[in-house]
């Protein structure tokens, strides 16, 4: 019986083009959008064949879709959800790494900085690969923030608060992005570098705490009248 074969070993030189054309389509795709970018741009900006996009993606589509994936967890590896937080944080501190990681990830200067303009770009004109990264990307986002938010509200947690102070927390992080080039016009001052990043985390998440705690209180004194008035009288 002849020996089984193994495969060949993977070409390291392979796996250096397509690496070289994730990083280049991800900046490219973040500067014009998916439909504007042309594979040729990618293939120039990567330094390789034009045919590499075609032997290792298939197509533009599948190569927009692997840059997504790519760029999200390349992302999530440099700033996760829980970023800074103590191994026993309190819900207050597990709110404030998350709305730290998140700035840090759409807002931050530097290699990845690509990775904010094009998520934005996806939201705004979205495509097919949309569904992909809800599924694979923001569903398991909002169900930690989910999580954070119930021990936050306390009484008064429920899946439609829940929902709507999760929005609200995540709008005011994605507005600095969204809405960048109006902020430096309305604000020449505003600045994004490490120490601004954390000064907007430090607010966001004590503006964040202070709506929380206000709905928690008031479902525990509603809840208190209601006992009293259920009481029996003596």
């Amino acid at each position: 019986m002849r020996p089984r074969s193994l495969p060949p070993p993977p070409d390291p030189g392979q796996a250096a083009t397509r690496a070289l054309l994730l990083e280049a389509a991800g900046e490219v795709f973040a500067e014009v959008g998916f439909r504007a970018a042309t594979v040729r741009a990618i293939c120039q900006r990567a330094g390789v064949n034009i045919a590499a996009v075609n032997y290792h993606f298939g197509d533009k589509e599948r190569l927009y879709v692997e840059v997504l994936r790519h760029s999200h967890e390349k992302a999530l590896a440099q700033y996760p959800m829980d970023l800074g937080a103590p191994a026993r944080a309190t819900p207050a501190e597990r709110l404030r790494a998350f709305v730290r990681s998140l700035l840090l990830r759409m807002l931050a200067n530097g290699p990845m900085a690509w990775h904010g303009k094009l998520l934005a770009l996806e939201m705004i004109e979205p495509t097919r690969a949309l569904d992909t990264l809800v599924q694979e990307h923001f569903q398991p986002m909002a169900r930690l923030l989910r999580q954070i938010l119930r021990s936050l509200l306390g009484a008064a947690a429920g899946p439609e608060l829940e929902r709507l102070c999760g929005c609200s927390i995540v709008s005011q992080c994605l507005f600095y992005q969204h809405c960048r080039s109006v902020v430096a016009r309305m604000f020449p001052d505003q600045r994004f570098g490490p120490a601004d990043l954390e000064r907007l985390a430090d607010h966001i998440t004590r503006f964040s705490l202070a709506g929380l705690r206000a709905f928690a209180a008031q479902a525990t004194s509603r809840r208190r009248r209601h006992r009293k008035r259920a009481a029996p009288k003596r």
